[in-house]
């Protein structure tokens, strides 16, 4: 297991939404009475963390009210790898053994799979990501000896064949389930008084 304490958690706020059409920043959406990007920063805020790097762009989520380093990404047209280096190396500053990489449109993510997620990884080499027992995702952690590979990170591929191979923590669809577009928004919205289709552990 790696301490919480050794942790930083980088949460990664810096997506152009392109696939949202004309409503902006998906992360100002409303859900649940707070914006959609704030939730994942709620719902970890008791973790004892190191540190906590919000990575933003043109979100008006005020992350620093809930404890966190803001990092501007200015260029989020390089992709989710710019996004993730910038993290990176504010946590690798704050000497971090681990970084905890979190996405802000993931709104459903609990400190209990967090936890999990700290519970499996075995030093500093590791590599645990979440899976809805079909596919690996983030929230994901990552051992200090893989920093200088998540710092040479390009591109939107982010740190995709790491997690491939390594760990994987199985948990609810329903917690993984992330907003790229309008429909996927109305879906998450819906989840809410009928979860019962996405609450099901799946199986590979």
């Amino acid at each position: 297991m790696i301490a919480a304490e050794d942790c930083v958690l980088v949460l990664l706020a810096a997506g152009r939404s392109q696939r949202m059409g004309d409503l902006g920043s998906k992360l100002d959406e409303p859900f649940l009475g707070r914006a959609l990007g704030l939730h994942v920063a709620v719902a970890l805020e008791d973790m004892p963390f190191r540190e906590r790097v919000a990575v933003v762009g043109k979100a008006q989520c005020n992350y620093a009210a809930h404890g966190y380093t803001t990092v501007r990404n200015d260029d989020p047209a390089l992709g989710l790898g710019r996004s993730v280096a910038l993290g990176v190396d504010c946590a690798r500053a704050h000497g971090a053994q681990a970084v905890v990489v979190a996405l802000a449109d993931m709104p459903r993510v609990t400190a209990t799979h967090i936890w999990h997620l700290l519970e499996a990884a075995d030093g500093p080499d590791a590599v645990v990501a979440s899976s809805d027992g079909i596919s690996p995702k983030p929230p994901a952690i990552f051992g200090r000896n893989r920093f200088d590979a998540l710092l040479a990170l390009e591109g939107d591929q982010g740190a995709r064949d790491m997690v491939r191979g390594g760990k994987h923590v199985v948990t609810t669809p329903a917690e993984l389930i992330d907003v790229d577009t309008p429909e996927e928004l109305e879906r998450l919205r819906a989840l809410v008084g009928d979860p019962e289709t996405y609450t099901r552990l799946r199986r590979s």
